[in-house]
C-alpha cells in the first residue's frame, strides 16, 4: 500500500478572497476564523475576503492568512489518515499544526511574528530574489559563489528540476542573474518580494523568531514532519524547533524533500490551501505519483479521502 503525503503551500498562494467560501458555508470555518482575528487582535478575514491586493500582499498579513486558510480546511476536513506531511518555507508551520506538534493558535501567532521580522528584516537590509530557470543545482551554486564577490547570493529554493530561486544583496543577487543568463539558463527573473528571504540578510529576522520560538510550547508530531532545512523527516520537538530556527536563512529543499518522501513510500500527495503551486512542482518532479488540491469549499466534498 502507498502512503498518503499533506503539503501546505507557502507565500505566493495568497488572493483576494481567500478561505471566504469556507467562512460562508461553514459555522467550524467562521468560528476558526473569528478565533484567528481576535488571537491576532487584528481583522485579517477582512483583508483575506476583500484585500486590497497591496495589503493581502504584505509579508505580515501575506503569512498568516495562507496558515489560516489551510488551517480551517484541516479541521473541515475532520480526522482522515495521512502518513507524512511537509509544507514550503511557511508552510512547514501548518505542516507541524497537522502532525500535532503545535497548537494552531500558537503556530498563528508564530507565523505573524515571522512575517513581521521578515518585513522588518528587509527594511534594515535590502535584498532581492531572483528566479533561474534550465539550470542545474550545482551549477547555480557555483554562479552564486562567484557573485559572491559583488554582495551577499545564495539559492533559497530547490523548487523542482531546472527550477531554484536565488536570494541575498541586490548587487549580489544582479551579477548572478548576469551569470546565469550568459551561460546557459533559459529564464532569469527578478521577483518583487520586500526581503532576501532565505539567505543571511534575514538573520535579524532568525533572531527575533527565536525569542518566540523559545517562549512556544512544541510537542514531539505523531507523523513526520519533513524539514525545508534538510529535506528529511522530524518528530523530535527539539529538533523540529532547531529546524525552524534554521530556516529563515537556509534554502527551502522542496525538491529533494518530495524525493524523499516517494523513497519514504508516498504514492500520493493532497496540497491543503489556497492556489496550486506546490501540485505544479510535485509534478515536475515526478510526474508518476497522484496529487490533487483541496482550495475550496466545493473541494472538500471531492476529495478522495
Amino acid at each position: 500500500m502507498g502512503k498518503r503525503a499533506l503539503l501546505f503551500p507557502g507565500q505566493g498562494a495568497q488572493y483576494v478572497g481567500m478561505a471566504k467560501d469556507l467562512y460562508a458555508n461553514s459555522e467550524l470555518a467562521s468560528k476558526l476564523i473569528r478565533e484567528a482575528d481576535e488571537a491576532l487582535s487584528a481583522s485579517l478575514s477582512e483583508i483575506m475576503f476583500d484585500g486590497p491586493v497591496e495589503e493581502l500582499k504584505k509579508t505580515n498579513n501575506t503569512q498568516p492568512a495562507i496558515y489560516l486558510h489551510s488551517v480551517v480546511l484541516m479541521n473541515l476536513l475532520g480526522e482522515f489518515d495521512f502518513d507524512m506531511t511537509a509544507g514550503h518555507s511557511l508552510g512547514e508551520y501548518t505542516a507541524l499544526a497537522a502532525a500535532g506538534s503545535l497548537d494552531w493558535l500558537d503556530a498563528l501567532k508564530l507565523v505573524r511574528e515571522r512575517g513581521e521580522a521578515m518585513l522588518q528584516a528587509g527594511i534594515e537590509r535590502e535584498g532581492t530574489m531572483a528566479a533561474v530557470i534550465g539550470l542545474p543545482p550545482e551549477t547555480v551554486e557555483k554562479y552564486c559563489e562567484e557573485a559572491s564577490s559583488a554582495g551577499i547570493v545564495q539559492p533559497a529554493n530547490f523548487n523542482s528540476p531546472g527550477q531554484i530561486v536565488i536570494s541575498g544583496s541586490v548587487a549580489g543577487v544582479k551579477k548572478a542573474m548576469e551569470l546565469c543568463k550568459e551561460n546557459g539558463a533559459k529564464i532569469v527573473k527578478e521577483l518583487v518580494v520586500s526581503g532576501a528571504f532565505h539567505s543571511p540578510l534575514m538573520a535579524s529576522a532568525g533572531e527575533r523568531l527565536n525569542k518566540k520560538l523559545n517562549e512556544t510550547k512544541f510537542n514531539n508530531a505523531a507523523k513526520p514532519v519533513y524539514a525545508n532545512v534538510t529535506a528529511k523527516p522530524e518528530t523530535e520537538k527539539d529538533r523540529i524547533k532547531i529546524m525552524l530556527s534554521k530556516q529563515l536563512t537556509s534554502p527551502v529543499r522542496w525538491e529533494e524533500t518530495i524525493r524523499n518522501m516517494i523513497s519514504d513510500g508516498a504514492d500520493e500527495f493532497i496540497e491543503i490551501g489556497p492556489g496550486k503551486v506546490l501540485q505544479g512542482l510535485v509534478k515536475r518532479i515526478d510526474s508518476n505519483v497522484k496529487f490533487y488540491g483541496i482550495d475550496k469549499f466545493e473541494d472538500l466534498e471531492k476529495a478522495e479521502l
